[in-house]
């Protein structure tokens, strides 16, 4: 037992000393295009969780959400009673394609939703900028993917973040990115009959 012991420090030991090394390395800050995507549950909800990071953090923060305008939203919820005076809430689309049943109409929302978030994100006082879902507005056309990656390149503040949620995020937007995460969808219980529930979902 001692000598296990005397090996897993020594393993553990060499670790640290590497991870140190590769630390020292890594002195550049900058602001981030992040990517939240795939299959998978769990895109926005890991965003919110960056957002009430910065909020944590004291930075100043915001949300647009382009697509669940009409559905419950804990984060929301939360955001607007407890953090208005620090991250600006914004919902601007009705809720998913499916729902409207009017292209048209969810293409103008989409583009107010975009709008407003060119407007957030050239603030410079937004240190954080959420785009719920926005990946989903360019996967239907409703937004042009062109146009969202020159922005992010050229207007984006150096030291602001900003993360795009949504499936099926385009190439573009994933090569333009500096982090990119894919969730992928092992189990769900909507498979077994279970309804989205408060605290999980929404």
């Amino acid at each position: 037992m001692s000598q296990d012991n005397d090996r897993h420090a020594l393993k553990m030991a060499r670790k640290k000393a590497a991870r140190e090394r590769i630390m020292a390395t890594k002195t550049t800050e900058k602001g981030l295009i992040i990517i939240h995507t795939g299959k998978g549950k769990g895109k926005s909800s890991a965003a919110f969780g960056m957002i009430f990071r910065a909020i944590a953090h004291g930075m100043q923060s915001a949300v647009v959400q382009f697509i669940k305008g009409g559905m419950e939203c804990g984060e929301r919820n939360l955001i607007q009673a407890h953090f208005s005076d620090i991250c600006a809430f914004h919902t601007m689309g009705e809720g998913f394609t499916w729902e409207t049943q009017d292209r048209q109409r969810d293409i103008e929302m989409a583009g107010t939703a975009w709008e407003k978030s060119k407007e957030l994100i050239r603030s410079a006082k937004n240190r954080m900028v959420l785009l719920d879902e926005i990946n989903i507005a360019i996967r239907y056309g409703y937004l042009d993917v062109a146009e969202v990656v020159n922005f992010l390149q050229e207007e984006k503040p150096e030291m602001s973040h900003v993360i795009l949620t949504g499936r099926n995020a385009a190439p573009e937007v994933i090569e333009a990115a500096d982090l990119v995460t894919e969730m992928e969808l092992i189990k769900h219980p909507f498979r077994s009959g279970i309804k989205a529930q408060a605290g999980v979902e929404f």
